[in-house]
């Protein structure tokens, strides 16, 4: 069996796909760029257009799994345009898959869908489990929410259905540490905000692994994907700039600056979201990395040496 993978091009995809191979799976993957295709017996790429319902059904050949990371980029200006993308390439995505599979035969019974714990309300005391059901008031919160249903379409089609709300993604490739390693090059880190959001991280090697855990075992649901010691955006910051050798001397970027300068979006960095992990260890997944400093280390150390 195959395992398919949308959005296998991307930060998470590559290094899921890298994790399959490991375990000798093979891998086929949907693109929205055909100058990405490649035709390898273990690596091999179908074009795809969720935006105009075009896929090439050849995509599900000997596949019993899907994981699904399709999703335009969140960390962009917000424009009507950008947030009707950011939706859109989401549960179209989805939904094609969904209707591609009910109207051909196929061995697909699994699939494992991303989704973000952007879905929980923002809280600074709360801590937040699967089982929460008030969704975040906010853009992201009801993106997810819809993100999610589309998901949960392929129950009718006889999957096992997973969903997994992923955190704070720490990549030493690219993504949200190197955007909040900028700053410190240059001495100007800072805290965001009040400094107290919790955020929920995890180490992009304990992510992938979540994705193969849960694919091995079968597991249904909703699934966490964030490390056990969440810390608070002052903490972070103060990881980050201890072990990449830089002082943070300056005063917390207030939020109303923040506001101003990204508008909408700002709420990705000033919402807390305080989450648990404790139903993906009670399946028998262990993470490797539990502590900021020892995840941070491990990503920098060709970098600063540490």
């Amino acid at each position: 069996m195959r395992v398919l993978i949308t959005g296998a091009t991307g930060l998470i995809g590559k290094k899921i796909t890298e994790l399959c191979h490991e375990n000798g799976m093979k891998v086929s993957y949907l693109s929205t760029s055909k100058n990405k295709l490649e035709d390898q017996d273990n690596y091999r790429g179908f074009y795809w257009n969720p935006s105009t319902g075009e896929i090439d059904t050849r995509c599900f050949e000997r596949v019993g799994t899907i994981i699904n990371l399709a999703g335009a980029n969140v960390f962009q200006p917000w424009t009507k345009k950008a947030k009707a993308n950011i939706l859109n390439s989401r549960v179209d995505s989805l939904n094609l898959l969904h209707k591609t599979l009910s109207e051909n035969s196929h061995e697909v019974g699994q699939l494992i869908s991303a989704s973000a714990v952007g879905i929980y309300e923002s809280s600074f005391q709360k801590m937040h489990t699967e089982d929460d059901r008030k969704v975040d008031d906010s853009f992201l919160g009801k993106v997810t929410q819809r993100w999610e249903a589309a998901a949960d379409q392929f129950n009718d089609l006889g999957l096992r259905v997973a969903k997994v709300r992923i955190g704070l993604v720490l990549s030493n490739k690219g993504g949200a540490l190197a955007q909040m390693q900028k700053p410190f090059k240059y001495n100007l880190g800072a805290a965001l905000g009040s400094g107290k959001q919790w955020q929920s991280w995890i180490h992009i090697e304990d992510l992938s692994r979540i994705f193969l855990h849960i694919l091995k075992e079968g597991l249904t649901g909703v699934y966490n994907a964030v490390a056990p010691n969440p810390v608070t955006n002052k903490t972070l910051t103060e990881q980050l700039a201890k072990i990449m050798g830089k002082k943070t001397w300056l005063p917390n970027v207030p939020a109303p600056v923040l506001k101003i300068s990204m508008g909408e979006m700002s709420q990705i960095i000033l919402s807390s979201q305080l989450v648990s992990s404790k139903k993906i260890n009670e399946t028998g997944f262990t993470f490797h990395y539990i502590n900021l400093e020892r995840a941070l280390r491990d990503l920098l150390k060709e970098k600063t040496g540490a």
